[in-house]
Formats: C-alpha cells, structure tokens, sequence
C-alpha cells in the first residue's frame, strides 16, 4: 500500500512536470515569433490595423532604380517581402485582364489614368480610399477611388544634345513629320508603352475633337514613320540608340528625360512642344482578388507619404499630385507646361482602334528592332 501510494506520489509529479515543461515551450514557441517580427524592425499591421501577409507582389513599368528603392525602402520598415515584375503599362493592363481568374499580383502601380480606366471598366481593380485622400485634387483620382494619381507626366520632344542645339532641335509636334528629320527618329515601340499610346492617340485626337474622324491624325502618324529610323523595343534600347546618335530624337516623358540627363548622364535635353502637350497623371491601384491585400493597402499608402512624394521628385523627377508636398526642386517650381486639351473618356474608348490600325496600317515592320 504505501509502495502504491508513494508511485501515484511519483506519476503526479511527473505529469505536474511535463505540462510545465510543455507551457514553458509553447511560451518560448511565441516569444520567438514575436521575436522575429521585433528583430526586423518592421510594423505588422497596415494604417487600418489589420495584419500584414507576408509579401506583397507589386506590377510597374516604373524601372529597376525606383522598384529597388522602394523595395529597401518598404521591407525596412515592414516584415513584409517585396516582389516586383517590371514592365511597359500596356503589358501590364494585359497580364492582369488574362490573370483575372488566377490574379497574381497585388499592386499595379504606374501607367496613365486611361489604363486604369479600362482596367476599372473591366472589373480588374479594387476600391480604395487611402488615407491621403483630401490631399488630392478630383482630377488626381478616380471618381470612386479604384484608383489615385501618385504623379503628373508631361510629354516632350527629346533630342541628342550633342548632335543638336536647342536652336537646331524640333519646337513642336508638326516639326517631327518635316522631311529634314527623315531617319532621325528613334521611336519607342508605342503598343507596349503608356506613354507612347498616349502620344500617338494625342496626335490623332488634335483633329478628332473637331471633326469625328481620325484620318488627318492617320496621316500625321504615317509622315512620322517616314521619318522614323528606328521601333526600339524597350525604353533602354531607345536611350542607347539616340545617345550614341543613331537617331538624334525621340519623344518621351518629361521625368524620365531629365533624370537621365542627370543622373546617368546622357546628352538629353528636351522640349516642351508650343502648342501644348499631353499630362498624364500617372496612377496606383490594388488589383482585384490580390492574394495579400493588407500588404497591399500598407505598400499602397508608403509610396505616397508626403516623404516618398518629396523623395521621387528629388531622386526620380516625379511631379506629385498630392497638394501638401513643401520644398519641391527647382526644375518642378519652374517648369511651365501648356497642357492639351483632352477628353480621357474618348482616349479610352478609341486608343485600342487607333493603335491598332496603326499596327495593321501604318507602321514599317521593318524598323522594329528587337530585345
């Protein structure tokens, strides 16, 4: 008897042990967790509370400097793994249309309003209202917030200021189709490109708003293949091409030619045409059925704090939207552009026929350069 006393005497402290032992591993199991997320520095929740998956998967012709800055920038303050799959806007506004049953990303961030548009048309976005809201004005952002403008995008002649003088260089949009810039031109390959699409439906939409009829616009843009030496693939290749004076112009984004003027030093400079240009206003939103949607809403709002808006105008010579940006550079203050009049509705519901005729009708196959 006091052998089986002093066994259950035993087996009690036993068992009084091991769930000790068991609580003091679960305890360590969660600290450690906790641990991680304390040792990355990083927040875990997004501006509405809610806990942030573990990566966010990002879309943007935006370019590997400013994606790599943003991606150091954003997995420095989130535990949050940041992927992103660089290229043109157009590309873009198609994989996510033939992604619609299986989405794959969470952001689009950068391409024109007019894309969004179709995007929102096409139910392949989600509604959100960021926390920055009234600081945007109604033309910045999309009437029920499926999309906000995060910059402003002027377009512009550029030209190989070694090769030209400002003199020399062409003033406006109707100097491109004079025959002196015959196999001058290198032109970015525009049904991949935002901006180019916007370029091309601009020329056409001068006489359109006018007369209903594309044809003067067809004509212009058939002058400009004559005149155009080169369809360069991508961006980089139509850099290169007008740098080493392949072709002396090209025309392209305001930002984008000035940061590589300054920083990268090619010899560009640029003209904003007389008679007025197109302004994009470049856009974000968050794709529809995004696998990590707080992740998103948390990228969505960091790259357009006050302090990111300052730091792609300084950094990336991007123009904000948003009204309470102070101490902007120089070259935004005083530049002085004369914007197009354009109705977006009609660039919407006509860009996909008018470049498509221009694709089937106009361009020169044989100046197409590849990858």
């Amino acid at each position: 008897m006091k052998f089986k006393k002093r066994w259950m005497i035993i087996l009690a402290l036993a068992l009084s042990l091991s769930f000790l032992l068991a609580g003091c591993m679960a305890g360590d199991d969660k600290q450690a967790s906790g641990g991680s997320d304390s040792e990355g520095g990083g927040e875990s929740t997004n501006s509405e509370g809610k806990e942030l998956e573990d990566k966010v998967v990002v879309y943007s012709p935006h370019g590997k400097d400013i994606l790599g800055e943003f991606e150091k920038q954003f997995e420095a303050e989130y535990d949050v793994d940041m992927e992103f799959l660089d290229m043109g806007s157009q590309e873009i506004l198609d994989r996510v249309r033939s992604e619609k049953n299986n989405t794959q990303a969470d952001i689009w961030w950068g391409a024109p309003q007019v894309m969004f548009d179709e995007a929102k048309n096409d139910e392949l976005l989600q509604k959100y209202k960021p926390s920055y809201a009234d600081a945007l004005d109604d033309m910045y952002h999309d009437e029920d917030w499926f999309w906000t403008g995060t910059s402003q995008t002027p377009e512009v002649i550029l030209y190989n200021n070694k090769e030209l003088t400002k003199e020399e260089a062409p003033k406006d949009w109707d100097d491109l189709v004079d025959p002196k810039w015959k196999d001058e031109i290198i032109i970015r390959y525009p049904l991949a490109s935002g901006t180019m699409r916007t370029i091309y439906s601009a020329m056409i939409y001068r006489d359109y708003k006018e007369t209903k009829s594309p044809e003067a616009g067809y004509e212009w843009l058939q002058k400009l293949d004559e005149n155009t030496k080169e369809y360069a693939a991508n961006p980089e290749i139509m850099y290169n091409q007008v740098a080493k004076g392949v072709g002396t112009v090209s025309v392209w984004n305001m930002p984008d030619t000035v940061m590589l003027a300054e920083e990268k030093g090619y010899p560009f400079s640029y003209v904003i045409p007389e008679s007025g240009t197109p302004v994009l206003t470049e856009g974000i939103a968050i794709v529809d059925g995004a696998p990590h949607p707080e992740a998103a809403k948390a990228f969505y709002e960091f790259v357009n704090t006050k302090e990111a808006a300052k730091l792609l105008a300084e950094k990336f010579y991007r123009i904000p939207t948003r009204n309470d940006v102070e101490e902007l550079p120089e070259w935004i203050k005083n530049t002085d552009i004369k914007p197009m009049d354009i109705d977006w509705s009609v660039f919407q519901e006509k860009s996909d026929d008018w470049m498509e005729y221009w694709d089937q009708n106009i361009k020169n196959s044989e100046k197409e350069t590849g990858e």
